[in-house]
């Protein structure tokens, strides 16, 4: 549609003199999935407001070349896949999953904003949160819905909660299959948001995919940097069952590359194999 492609051309002009590379492992907020069963919401503390500039922490990021993707380093496109580590956790393409966890296990991003979508709130880093605020205004505008934050940054020590929570509703099996191990979930990079509309419609189901906010996030969620980070059929790749809401920021450039090139795991882009299993 005309009015996404003029929001894609300013977002990498917006992106292009914020030296970004590119403008959300964990699940959906397994915590506010026992909430949505028990007609209660898990919600996000913060004290930051909005930053309009770019991560310092994610600039640095950059600098650190990843050793441990066997992809090639750059592609056809011109994309170098060594321009940020896909191992530092302050990377904007560090790999969080079942596999490759967090070091140290307990790290937390030090640029934390405080996001507010049509009166629900959340945190990400500053760059991820610059990006779901415009994604977010796009979205509604086009679709006439209200994208609302349902989770967002958990901390190691809210993942632990969250995580012995249903290990102890369901047993450990079953838990891994529904929530991420404390230290393993993709919510603690803080550039992870699980998005709902404001009439709770199919929130943390699949069918949220069948919503126009869904429809419409999974057409052009790229243009903003993002990604729908656990895509169907890819279980046995990401670890995780389709979670067409749980959106994962990599930068436009990335997702611009994986979109185009019809890339659907952020496993496959680097090389780094599947990750069905701790």
């Amino acid at each position: 549609m005309t009015a996404a492609r003029n929001r894609r051309r300013g977002v990498f002009v917006g992106a292009a003199s914020l030296l970004l590379i590119s403008l959300l492992a964990g699940c959906a907020d397994p915590e506010a999935q026992s909430s949505q069963l028990s007609g209660s919401a898990d919600a996000s503390a913060g004290s930051s407001s909005v930053s309009a500039g770019a991560s310092e922490s994610a600039s640095s990021a950059r600098q650190q070349e990843s050793t441990e993707s066997p992809a090639a380093s750059a592609t056809s496109d011109g994309l170098s896949l060594d321009e940020y580590s896909t191992s530092a956790p302050t990377s904007l393409w560090v790999v969080v999953n079942k596999q490759r966890p967090f070091d140290p296990l307990d790290w937390a991003p030090d640029d934390l904003v405080t996001v507010t979508l049509n009166g629900s709130t959340g945190q990400l880093r500053s760059e991820a949160g610059d990006a779901l605020t415009a994604l977010a205004q796009a979205s509604d505008q086009d679709t006439g819905e209200q994208m609302t934050i349902r989770s967002s940054y958990r901390s190691y020590d809210r993942q632990v909660t969250v995580y012995d929570g249903w290990v102890s509703q369901y047993g450990q099996e079953e838990a891994d299959t529904i929530s991420a191990r404390p230290g393993y979930s993709e919510h603690q990079t803080g550039l992870v948001v699980d998005i709902a509309i404001s009439t709770d419609e199919c929130t943390l189901n699949a069918c949220f995919a069948d919503t126009a906010t869904g429809a419409w996030v999974a057409e052009n969620a790229w243009q903003f940097g993002f990604i729908v980070r656990y895509p169907e059929g890819r279980d046995a790749t990401t670890g995780y069952v389709y979670e067409p809401w749980h959106l994962r920021y990599v930068g436009v450039e990335l997702a611009t590359y994986m979109h185009d090139n019809g890339i659907t795991a952020l496993e496959d882009v680097f090389g780094l194999g599947d990750a069905a299993d701790y």
